[in-house]
């Protein structure tokens, strides 16, 4: 890099990338413009909301884009118009055209919340949850025609906490992760940071979840789900059925036992750990749900209206 700072055109949707583009901002690094998904419809009214980059960036007072596709032709005919020295991209939610990654002279750089080579695709917090890890962090790439493949700038890790939660590493995230991109740019801008290849062979997956993938199977271990819960709290979420209800749960606790002689799904009994359900190999204890139509609760406010019956099954 030269003496003078990159031109940055940002791209970047969901709250993640928020304080990546407010520290842009706030230390001074020149960004151009700011490309964001579409305007949605949210909610029972579908009012159209604006992304969280989006309202982050009219703060800034900045220009904002908002393509359907950025592959179409007309939107690269706006990206070639603003000649961009570096393009930061961080959780935009679209696949980058070949006429992007490779335009900018300073390339794309990307802002990944996983320790790549793993976790690579749409959901890596979730999947570092689900999958029981005790380290996770952030990679920052040099974008390439692959996905998350691009070589590695910079790395580091974070543990994850006992019984942290998606929301709650999420948020750590995405704070961390502005950090590592801003000590990227500025080793960029010294010429101390050095492209190091990633080993492809060790690469994992993490797609994108639905809705429908949080349901909880409660004949698998019991540390399995507690797992699972907190990869899916509060998104895409976690549940189970209750009277023909759905039931959310936010947080659980595992406790390894075996045999366990209560039929899966089972509820045991009120415990000062939580409502205690029999899993496979184990219980679980949950300890923050949300009965269908009714508000979000710790456990023991929810028992205050709701009484158990021994024997009574979740999850059907």
């Amino acid at each position: 890099m030269t003496d003078k700072k990159p031109r940055i055109l940002f791209m970047g949707t969901p709250a993640f990338a928020v304080p990546s583009l407010d520290l842009l901002v706030e230390k001074g690094w020149p960004v151009i413009g700011v490309v964001t998904q579409p305007d949605r419809p949210k909610g029972r009214g579908q009012r159209l909301v604006a992304s969280a980059v989006r309202e982050a960036a009219e703060r800034h007072g900045l220009a904002v884009y908002q393509p359907e596709k950025v592959r179409a032709p007309e939107f690269l005919e706006v990206f070639r118009g603003l000649a961009p020295d570096m393009v930061v991209l961080v959780a935009f939610g679209q696949i980058l055209p070949k006429d992007i990654i490779d335009g900018p002279p300073l390339g794309c750089i990307n802002v990944h919340p996983s320790l790549l080579p793993r976790y690579r695709g749409a959901a890596p917090i979730n999947w570092a949850l689900i999958r029981g890890e005790t380290m996770t962090g952030v990679t920052i790439i040099r974008m390439d025609e692959g996905v998350d493949s691009g070589d590695i700038l910079l790395q580091e890790e974070t543990p994850i906490e006992p019984g942290e939660t998606y929301d709650h590493l999420h948020d750590r995230l995405a704070v961390l992760g502005a950090q590592c991109l801003l000590r990227a740019l500025e080793g960029l801008e010294a010429g101390t940071v050095r492209r190091t290849p990633q080993d492809h062979s060790l690469a994992t997956l993490a797609p994108r979840l639905r809705k429908e993938d949080g349901i909880i199977r409660w004949d698998t271990p019991a540390r399995e789900i507690a797992h699972f819960v907190a990869g899916l709290s509060s998104v895409p979420g976690a549940f189970t059925y209750l009277d023909g209800k759905v039931l959310k749960v936010f947080a659980a606790e595992a406790e390894d036992a075996a045999p366990v002689p209560e039929p899966p799904g089972t509820v045991v009994g009120v415990t000062p750990k939580g409502l205690q359900v029999a899993a496979g190999g184990g219980y679980v204890y949950l300890k923050d749900v949300q009965l269908e139509s009714k508000k979000r609760m710790p456990i023991a406010d929810f028992l205050r209206g709701f009484r158990f019956v021994p024997g009574k099954r979740l999850g059907s």
